[in-house]
């Protein structure tokens, strides 16, 4: 799914999709189509609509990546469900995998397809245990995981679950058989509120794999800095330079923990990084300036003299 507006993210996705935002200088989709690679799920079909070039253009057929894909265009939004219909005759009569393509994440995608098909369920949802409930959908499960039903980022004294649903579902092709006629159709809103009202039976597998939806700048941000900690299992793109393993950005520079260095970013004398730190392709940190916990995305400078801490810096237009 790589369709959304991710209006959420702007200014990042003014004029981009949401799936081509760098997470550790790598577009988000990319480290999916990894992800989908590694688990040997090769055949896949995206849906486009916002900058839909800016995706083709990037990955093209995805031999690149070690997968095969191929495109459906959608003029008008489709929904989350909408546009999986819309490429139905795509899956065949096989259980098939829908994920968004705009989230961070390393989940074990064939633990997910073995409880599957152990369950006997027509659709299973990857959920994840989260602290704060009131920022996500969560999931209302039995004691055997059947779904019973769902609340929408509910308070921590409403709540009747700390599942998140993660939106990386397996489904059977008679799934469809409970879309509503209409054209947009969303999986919460509409198709599983219909398996609950027909009764059939689909549940959740828990997953203890990190997550996140990238949903916000905070999460951004956050989910960058987790890259360089090693708290998700991606690759990013650049040197990654580790000051408490002995690593150097160069004798004028101080330098403390990990900081990833993109393609063409320098920095100038007398400059300190606080990791973890991003500095995307062609930034530039002037002399003097201090940078801590932060991400520089392409082109983007801190003058001489200048302070970035806990924060993104951009330039306009570099993304596009």
């Amino acid at each position: 799914m790589a369709a959304g507006l991710g209006t959420r993210l702007q200014p990042l996705t003014y004029d981009i999709p949401k799936p081509m935002v760098p997470v550790a200088n790598r577009p988000i989709m990319e480290h999916i189509l990894a992800l989908l690679a590694r688990h040997d799920l090769g055949e896949l079909v995206a849906n486009l609509h916002w900058f839909p070039e800016t995706i083709t253009d990037h990955f093209g057929d995805g031999s690149r990546l070690g997968v095969e894909l191929t495109y459906s265009y959608e003029q008008e939004l489709l929904g989350t469900a909408g546009g999986v219909r819309n490429v139905s005759e795509f899956f065949g009569s096989e259980a098939f995998c829908v994920m968004a393509a705009d989230a961070l994440t390393d989940i074990d995608l064939g633990a997910l397809a073995r409880a599957h098909r152990d369950s006997g369920w027509i659709a299973t949802l990857a959920t994840k245990r989260v602290p704060n409930v009131s920022e996500y959908g969560v999931v209302v499960t039995g004691s055997d995981g059947r779904v019973q039903g769902f609340q929408e980022k509910p308070e921590a004294a409403e709540a009747l679950s700390d599942l998140a649903n993660c939106m990386i579902y397996v489904l059977e092709p008679q799934v469809f058989d409970y879309f509503p006629a209409q054209r947009e159709v969303d999986f919460a809103l509409d198709v599983f509120p219909a398996l609950l009202e027909h009764d059939v039976p689909f549940g959740v597998h828990v997953a203890d794999a990190y997550w996140n939806d990238v949903g916000s700048l905070p999460e951004y941000l956050q989910g960058n800095l987790d890259v360089l900690a090693g708290a998700v299992e991606v690759d990013p793109a650049g040197e990654l330079v580790d000051a408490d393993a002995g690593g150097s950005l160069g004798a004028d520079v101080e330098q403390s923990g990990r900081v990833l260095v993109g393609d063409g970013a320098r920095i100038a004398a007398s400059a300190r990084l606080d990791g973890p730190v991003v500095l995307g392709p062609e930034s530039i940190v002037g002399s003097g300036a201090r940078v801590r916990e932060s991400v520089l995305l392409a082109g983007a400078e801190v003058p001489a003299g200048g302070l970035l801490a806990g924060a993104i810096a951009g330039s306009v237009g570099a993304l596009g």
